[in-house]
């Protein structure tokens, strides 16, 4: 999800830090006397949430001493030692297995009386005696829904897997409801956003739902946060934003997940969101020490190979440190804030110029634009590098690349950068397209594969004559081999990559030695 995500500062109150039973921002309850329709109070502002204030680590604001002490963080927020990192005490701990010397603040399901959730209490208030809504029942994911609740859960994970299935199948009323809070509550943060919102839409909501579904698995989410921390600075993102897309998440849950909200729930999401935006501040705050929120570059070469095929050369402002196999995020002047990703076609050059692969599609903002409108002396921006479909040279395991279309871009890439590293690994390389026309960069791979013995480059093409092999690209994988010995990285269209997991995994290649970019981005990267 390449959209803002976004967090909060220290304020001007003195609180100094993370304070409150809620964590940093604390939901707010609608009055008793208002008994307008829910109809009519969102056609004008939806209630605001007050925000206590954050102090984010590693940023300016951490380290000024604060006016006072600051009190005990409760759960929502996690207990942290003066140093910024998390401290060792459990936090999730319940009532009555809490030791006799934690004197920490009660959470909120430990000192609140037992009452019907917001969600309910509104649905009381407006509904005649006819309309009451049946009983809450209780949801669960289905055996093949993504938040189907592992045996071991947390009861915070519980808790929001039960909510993101109820919401699922209405996600688009969810997130249209989102982003409509969002705006309305808090229209400072429209121009982070592109003027169009259609292939935008639905990434930050996805990203939080993806982030929440992690919740028990701290490295895979640190890991998946942090990234998103440190691309999220190119949009101008900052921690005092964080706060509002926090309000209008619970606002959107509040409103549709109608049959599993409850307290209990708003306050294992209110929990899960200050621990999933912590991550990506902390993230953020690091990165700016080391690197800058975007890169400036220059167009210095534009060759086009097809009518709708692009190869294009850039040369950052500033060294860009990357790695080959990796991809960035890449805005045009001709469409602002509007982000794509884009693969690095070579490994990292001396001379520091940069080069990307891009095919025009139907509709495609960006991808038409560096097309048949970029031209030597643009000047583009670029993201952070990103991707894990890189090579482990402390292996001796053999390369077997699987490239469809441009997609054949980070595939060469990897072959120069084992040819880099001088080592004689195996690399077979499978190449395909719909037609001899559509590989564009054969002419590069055979030149490749003549000048090092230890490389193999075979066509496969799907649609008509051709002097390589014919059919689709699992399928010619499966006519050689055995592949025991290597390691498998694919990189084209999502459909190329599915099909091709699912026929390396039925040759006996295990899915921890299958590399390939996130099907969402590929699927971004196409627009």
């Amino acid at each position: 999800m390449d959209a803002p995500t976004t967090t909060s500062s220290a304020g001007s109150d003195g609180s100094g830090g993370n304070s409150g039973d809620w964590g940093w921002f604390t939901p707010s309850r609608k009055p008793a006397d208002d008994r307008r329709a829910p109809d009519q109070q969102s056609e004008e502002r939806a209630p605001s949430r007050p925000v206590n204030p954050i102090r984010p680590v590693g940023t300016e604001a951490d380290r000024r001493a604060p006016a006072e002490p600051a009190p005990a963080p409760g759960p929502g927020a996690g207990d942290r030692r003066t140093d910024g990192r998390p401290d060792d005490r459990r936090t999730d701990r319940r009532p009555d297995d809490r030791r006799p010397d934690d004197r920490r603040a009660p959470g909120p399901a430990e000192h609140r009386p037992a009452a019907p959730g917001p969600a309910a209490r509104g649905r009381e208030e407006h509904q005649r005696p006819d309309e009451v809504a049946p009983a809450p029942q209780d949801v669960r994911p289905g055996p093949d829904s993504p938040f189907t609740v592992p045996e071991t859960a947390s009861p915070d994970a519980i808790l929001l897997r039960r909510t993101m299935a109820e919401v699922e199948p209405i996600s688009d009323k969810v997130t249209s409801y989102f982003y409509a809070l969002l705006f309305v509550q808090h229209p400072e943060l429209r121009p982070l956003f592109p003027a169009a919102m259609d292939a935008q839409r639905d990434r930050l909501f996805k990203a939080i739902l993806t982030a929440a579904r992690l919740i028990d698995d701290p490295d895979i989410l640190t890991e998946f946060l942090s990234r998103l921390g440190r691309g999220h600075r190119k949009y101008g993102t900052q921690p005092e934003h964080y706060p509002a897309v926090g309000e209008c998440l619970i606002g959107a849950l509040t409103r549709y997940a109608v049959t599993t909200w409850s307290d209990e729930a708003e306050a294992a999401w209110v929990r899960a969101y200050t621990q999933i935006s912590q991550i990506m501040i902390d993230s953020a705050a690091e990165d700016e020490l080391v690197a800058p929120a975007w890169w400036q570059a220059e167009v210095v070469g534009h060759e086009l190979r097809t009518n709708d095929i692009a190869v294009i050369t850039v040369r950052p402002d500033q060294p860009y440190p990357f790695l080959a196999g990796q991809y960035t995020s890449l805005e045009t002047p001709w469409w602002p804030r509007v982000w794509r990703h884009y693969s690095f076609a070579a490994a990292p050059r001396s001379d520091g110029l940069l080069s990307f692969h891009v095919k025009a599609v139907p509709a495609g903002w960006v991808s038409s634009a560096l097309v048949h409108r970029a031209r030597p002396g643009d000047v583009i921006r670029l993201g952070p590098p990103a991707g894990s479909m890189t090579v482990d040279h402390a292996s001796d395991n053999g390369l077997l690349c699987l490239g469809g279309g441009t997609g054949i871009a980070p595939i060469k890439a990897l072959v120069e950068d084992v040819a880099d590293h001088g080592r004689n690994r195996p690399v077979e390389v499978f190449y395909g397209a719909r037609n001899d026309h559509d590989l564009y960069d054969i002419d590069t791979m055979l030149r490749l594969a003549q000048k090092h013995p230890w490389l193999a480059v075979r066509p496969v093409v799907s649609d008509g004559p051709t002097n390589g092999l014919s059919g689709r690209l699992p399928d010619a994988v499966r006519q050689y081999g055995p592949w025991n010995a290597f390691d498998a990285y694919l990189s084209g269209p999502p459909g190329m990559i599915r099909s091709g997991v699912d026929a390396l995994m039925g040759i006996g290649i295990p899915s921890h030695r299958i590399r390939h970019d996130s099907i969402e981005e590929l699927a971004a990267a196409a627009e």
